[in-house]
């Protein structure tokens, strides 16, 4: 069974923070103040980070 899981592009990350204020799994952090760092333990691949964030840096993938 494959699991989606958010991926943020580190490159273009602003850590605002939107997408982990808005994670209802809190699988999302920012870190070091630098970029946001998904739990692929907690994340769900729901795309709630994905449509908040205002960068537009975050997809979501599927693993096999």
């Amino acid at each position: 069974m494959s699991k989606k899981f958010a991926e943020v592009n580190k490159n273009f990350c602003v850590s605002c923070g939107a997408c982990a204020q808005e994670c209802p799994r809190e699988a999302i952090n920012i870190f070091r103040g630098c970029y946001a760092a998904v739990n692929k333990d907690l994340c769900v691949g729901c795309g709630i980070c994905s449509r908040t964030c205002p960068a537009g840096c975050i997809e979501i993938k599927t693993e096999n």
